[in-house]
């Protein structure tokens, strides 16, 4: 019989580097909302790849910032844990990038006993002297890591990069059950389909004081029903949400139910309310009501 592998291979970077393009890349499932808005992914997620002889299990994470309010410190706390359990490490950095936003995190991979893929991607909107010129600068930034130019949204070298982490993983035998996709419950992924959407759809500061919480899923035969509330921090966010005569709010309901009924592959009726939480970002008790803080 041949060995079975598994390993945890959690990818890291600043904010719109393309780590959650990569990770739906590698897993084949939209299981980490992408916009071209910063801070899109707030929680720690995994996805779980699966082959007769591996079990992969991806995890995105939030892009590393400073932290500005608790909600942004409960983010890099998952950013931490990333460090801990990992069996391979992926560093995301887009062409042109210098250094992470936090010093604390470079100086960890720097010293990390565990092997590190240096993913340069993006190469598709650089020059070849350009790309040679970062090659050369990662190379003298961090002597010790692999570095791969990949193209995340256009697939390239993404196949090469995902048979050199199946090459590093650890002989163990499966983690999780073999037709699992993700450790998150559907309801996670309500939330977040509709949060995508206000964060394409609403500008400014919206998108950032919004929190989703899927309040009712009752699975039928032929139909999923859905009742969501979106939470914001003020009133006047309310009014922003719900739009004229309620043709915002209506937009998001549209756009979130044809996305839910592709990754469910059936019916949904999905109903959508708005009401104000005040000040949530900062209130440690909701924060962890809504799965951030884990401490």
């Amino acid at each position: 019989m041949e060995e079975h592998k598994a390993g945890f291979v959690n990818i890291i970077g600043n904010p719109n580097v393309g780590k959650s393009t990569l990770m739906n890349a590698f897993v084949g499932e939209k299981l980490s909302i992408i916009t071209s808005k910063a801070q899109t992914t707030r929680h720690r997620i995994l996805g779980i790849v699966n082959g007769d002889d591996f079990q992969m299990i991806l995890s995105d994470t939030p892009g590393i910032i400073k932290p500005a309010y608790e909600l942004q410190s409960s983010m890099m706390d998952f950013v931490k844990s990333a460090f801990e359990d990992a069996d391979v490490l992926l560093y995301m950095v887009e062409i042109g990038e210098k250094a992470l936003k936090d010093e604390q995190f470079f100086k960890k991979i720097e010293n990390s006993k565990i092997p590190v893929l240096l993913l340069l991607n993006k190469i598709d909107a650089s020059t070849q002297e350009e790309l040679e010129e970062q090659v050369q600068y990662w190379q003298e930034q961090l002597p010790s890591v692999e570095i791969h130019p990949i193209s995340a949204l256009n697939n390239f070298n993404v196949k090469g990069v995902f048979e050199r982490i199946l090459e590093l993983l650890p002989v163990s035998p499966a983690y999780y059950p073999k037709d699992q996709l993700t450790d998150k419950p559907e309801r996670f992924f309500v939330n977040e389909t509709i949060r995508e959407k206000i964060l394409l759809f609403y500008k400014k500061e919206i998108p950032y004081s919004v929190e989703i919480e899927t309040e009712e899923f009752f699975e039928e035969p032929e139909i999923i029903r859905m009742r969501a509330v979106i939470m914001v921090e003020r009133e006047s966010q309310k009014g922003i949400i719900i739009g004229h005569k309620g043709s915002a709010l209506k937009r998001v309901g549209i756009e979130a139910r044809k996305d839910l009924e592709k990754f469910f592959g059936k019916q949904v009726h999905l109903e959508l309310y708005v009401k104000v939480n005040k000040n949530w970002r900062n209130d440690a008790r909701q924060l962890k009501r809504f799965g951030y803080n884990k401490k």
